[in-house]
């Protein structure tokens, strides 16, 4: 007997039809002899609706309200879930954040789990009954309701599953598992098997969409085994596996590792110059000082050598939903830092390159730059770290850039 715990997305509860897709799933799950806790998501487009509720209500919302409100997605999918396992035949019940309970810190609308009490919930499972637990959702101090961010759901599946030592956490979405890349952009992309979690946090960093990058680098740090895969597929690959396993590097064997794991693509970014700053000590620091005060995550950052008059020009990028805010602050800043001009482009698209293989081989960086060069693609700015490399390039550029480095770095699969 194994703890497992299951967690379905939005699409895969958007409706009866497929909430009993997902109690089906859960019931043979609990016939294999397993002892289950499941996580969901709203319905789809569910918070979306609720999400616009609360700024018509008013656009100063309190945080604390609009938590009460987007929470009530997932308690509806929880209980519902709960009553058609009962239809089944499958023993169940529901647990809302506060009746486990969930503890969070009071960040409302993107608190962080602190613990999870789980003398309840053991006592349940032990006695053969489904736990149904609505994700992103906590209870903070004073019992208050508490939402962890969007795509909270798999954090609270991750969390969930260290708290009660689940054998592993499975992340049902409307994908089969973890690709090369994305598979829409290139069709002969590849599905991986196994991947490193700093593998799937670098990826989940910089544009992938498969898993909430909260929840990777707690599975990491918890060492919780991820599996993500399709709750509308069973299909298997040619080794027999169904989804992406999410491991730690001792899991993967030499024969399963290779240079480069994956491809992904942001268009999310913004990129921001600022000209003429003065080329002295502290002038970067009073730059990106209140950028981090304004809680906006900086990412690329390019310096250029100093002009002859004593500045220099400092590019960098920031989450395109941040760059009204970022412009706002640094224009306020402006007689501290003492900048010409600020200018920004929403046009760029940041693509990476991630695979562990690259702390052991060079030429990676430069097969990049070569690749993107040949087809006459600029490079705007560049960041790495051990296992990533990355380029801001122009966003009309962004889908060739995927192909021709898919190839560049033979992760197409075979033709048919």
């Amino acid at each position: 007997m194994a703890r497992i715990v299951m967690k379905f997305g939005g699409t895969s509860m958007a409706g009866i039809e497929r909430i009993r897709n997902v109690a089906a799933r859960v019931k043979r799950e609990v016939e294999a002899g397993h002892q289950v806790a499941v996580v969901v998501s709203a319905m789809a487009g569910e918070t979306d609706r609720l999400v616009g509720f609360c700024r018509e209500a008013s656009s100063l919302y309190d945080p604390q309200e609009y938590d009460v409100v987007v929470s009530a997605g997932e308690q509806i999918t929880s209980g519902l879930l709960a009553i058609t396992l009962q239809a089944m035949g499958v023993p169940a019940r529901s647990w809302l954040g506060w009746q486990l309970p969930i503890h969070t810190d009071t960040a409302f609308a993107k608190a962080r789990i602190g613990e999870i009490d789980t003398s309840a919930l053991d006592e349940s499972l032990a006695a053969g009954v489904v736990a149904v637990i609505p994700g992103f959702q906590g209870v903070a101090e004073g019992n208050r309701v508490t939402t962890l961010g969007r795509g909270g759901s798999d954090t609270s599946a991750v969390a969930v599953a260290a708290a009660m030592k689940a054998e592993r956490c499975d992340i049902y979405t409307d994908v089969d598992g973890v690709y090369t890349t994305d598979p829409r952009i290139v069709p002969r992309a590849r599905k991986l098997s196994k991947v490193t979690y700093e593998e799937m946090l670098e990826l989940a960093s910089v544009g992938a969409k498969v898993l909430q990058t909260r929840s990777v680098g707690l599975a990491m740090k918890e060492q919780v085994r991820v599996r993500v895969l399709s709750s509308f597929d069973d299909a298997r690959d040619e080794d027999g596996h169904r989804g992406t396993l999410i491991v730690g590097e001792e899991e993967i064997d030499d024969m399963e590792r290779q240079l480069i794991t994956g491809i992904a693509h942001d268009k999310n970014e913004a990129k921001i110059t600022l000209t003429a700053v003065p080329d002295r000590p502290g002038a970067v620091g009073s730059i990106f000082a209140p950028l981090a005060d304004a809680g906006i995550n900086v990412d690329m950052i390019v310096q250029n050598i100093a002009h002859s008059t004593g500045s220099t020009d400092v590019t960098f990028t920031v989450p395109s939903a941040d760059l009204a805010r970022s412009l706002d602050v640094l224009e306020k800043a402006s007689g501290e830092i003492g900048y010409g001009n600020l200018v920004h482009d929403t046009r760029v698209a940041k693509i990476s390159v991630v695979g562990v293989g690259m702390r052991s081989h060079a030429g990676v960086a430069s097969t990049m730059f070569q690749t993107l060069g040949a087809r006459g693609i600029n490079i705007l700015a560049i960041t790495t770290s051990e296992i990533k490399v990355s380029v801001l390039i122009e966003e009309d550029y962004t889908e060739l850039a995927v192909r021709v480095l898919h190839t560049a770095y033979g992760l197409d699969a075979e033709a048919a």
